[in-house]
């Protein structure tokens, strides 16, 4: 009896033990643990050739024009002191981020779309390699931007070029004026406390009003002399984009296929001067909606749909 009483004791500990671990899986596993960083290593400046993760080619190049919203999540346990894409060694208390083709290292503004939270990065790793996800943030970075406690976030990701360029100059050794070369800049700010969590239809594309994010008291200074500011920010929809095409007939008869997994809708948009028209399902309530449709798409063969937040 006694031996029983322990075992019903421990049992939901031990189903706490396995929520966590679940949590951790379901925010790490974009990322292979590589070795220890060397004490006192320094990092290297590293564009990249081509490479293959999971059947996906990524194609590293310098893109100072870089400007993409999608989902954003965090690493840290167990990545700690491990060496980065570049050689550096990853500090989950520093912000910091992984990217799947941005030189390393690169500058780039994160912000949180939810919150209008946003904070300066230095990209110095690879990933996150998963199709629905587009940068892969450190702990602190994750922490101040509020979204450690769910895992992800709706965000945009703009390179700071000059910030950038800086980098690149000083990893591969080449002098730099620093009167006239911009630092990755910091805001002046306000101290304050951080919390750890803060059928086929055709319709052409609209764009949201803007709104006023919920507002800070005040921006806020961390230990290390980062900053988070405070910007207004646009209502966003997550969808799943299963297909783009130049003739209509083409969207439609794809979304027509698509009636057995969800209704799907087609908006039109120009790129690069031409007319594209879009199959998408959505607007999904959360990520983890969009992650469960993607993992539906994919059994059924849709390989190349993707997350979009717009």
């Amino acid at each position: 009896m006694c031996k029983l009483r322990k075992v019903l004791l421990l049992a939901p500990f031990l189903v706490f033990l396995a929520a966590c671990a679940e949590t951790q899986l379901a925010v790490h596993t974009v990322k292979e643990m590589g070795p220890s960083a060397p004490a006192g290593g320094k990092g290297t400046y590293k564009v990249g050739k081509p490479y293959q993760v999971g059947g996906t080619w990524y194609y590293p190049k310098e893109d100072f024009n870089y400007d993409e919203t999608g989902i954003a999540s965090w690493y840290g346990p167990g990545f700690q002191g491990k060496s980065t894409a570049n050689g550096e060694a990853f500090d989950q208390f520093a912000l910091s981020a992984a990217h799947r083709t941005l030189p390393l290292p690169s500058a780039v503004r994160v912000t949180n779309l939810g919150n209008g939270r946003a904070i300066n990065l230095r990209v110095n790793d690879r990933g996150p390699f998963s199709k629905n996800r587009i940068i892969d943030l450190s702990r602190k970075a994750a922490q101040l931007l509020g979204f450690e406690g769910k895992g992800t976030a709706r965000v945009r990701v703009e390179i700071l070029p000059a910030e950038s360029r800086r980098m690149a100059a000083i990893a591969q050794g080449k002098e730099v004026d620093s009167a006239t070369a911009p630092a990755v800049p910091r805001e002046t700010v306000v101290a304050e406390v951080l919390t750890d969590t803060p059928g086929v239809s055709v319709s052409a594309s609209t764009t949201p009003k803007t709104v006023q994010a919920a507002r800070l008291p005040s921006t806020i200074t961390v230990k290390n002399d980062s900053t988070v500011v405070q910007l207004p920010v646009q209502p966003t929809e997550i969808f799943v984009q299963v297909g783009a095409f130049g003739q209509m007939h083409n969207a439609i008869r794809l979304g027509a296929r698509l009636n057995s997994i969800g209704a799907s809708r087609i908006t039109q948009a120009k790129v690069g001067g031409a007319r594209i028209y879009r199959v998408r399902l959505g607007p999904l309530a959360t990520v983890g909606d969009a992650d469960r449709l993607l993992a539906t798409l994919d059994a059924n063969g849709y390989r190349d749909a993707q997350i979009i937040v717009e």
